[in-house]
């Protein structure tokens, strides 16, 4: 349908800046910290069970803090930004101008009523005979004949 409209052209899409949506960037947002997560929470957990003392306590405690806001957090960023976030609005198409009739239309020209004689310099053939050679006959006509041998050297 939108060939048909355009005059067989595709609709162009505008060629302006894209700018990322508020969504796409709450989206983002929530995987890098989610992506955070994945690398700090290990980072302290190590840091915890090479430590002594009360500062392997604060590298575990830094670990499920972490834990909890990186995954937690980051998950329900990717929600909350794909549920309530304005996404971007749709691109509009440019179409290509549609047909248009002439303005004008082309002065009638004189022409006569028929077209000039073809001029053939080549006589006139037949076409050659090539009915030589016999078509050959169907298969059920050979197949009867040869039962009709068969009975005839029976009797």
């Amino acid at each position: 349908m939108h060939l048909l409209a355009n005059g067989g052209m595709w609709p162009q899409a505008d060629s302006g800046e894209r700018k990322v949506s508020r969504k796409r960037k709450g989206v983002m947002q929530g995987v890098i910290v989610f992506l955070a997560g994945i690398l700090l929470v290990p980072i302290f957990g190590v840091m915890s069970g090479f430590s002594d003392g009360r500062i392997s306590d604060v590298f575990g405690f830094f670990a499920a803090l972490t834990a909890v806001i990186c995954f937690i957090g980051g998950l329900l960023r990717i929600l909350f930004a794909a549920i309530f976030e304005e996404g971007a609005p749709p691109r509009p198409y440019i179409s290509a101008p549609s047909y248009l009739p002439p303005a004008m239309p082309p002065a009638p020209a004189r022409v006569s009523a028929l077209p000039p004689p073809a001029v053939n310099t080549q006589p006139w053939r037949q076409r050659p005979e090539t009915a030589e050679i016999v078509p050959p006959t169907s298969v059920p006509d050979h197949t009867t004949r040869l039962l009709e041998k068969s009975e005839s050297e029976k009797s």
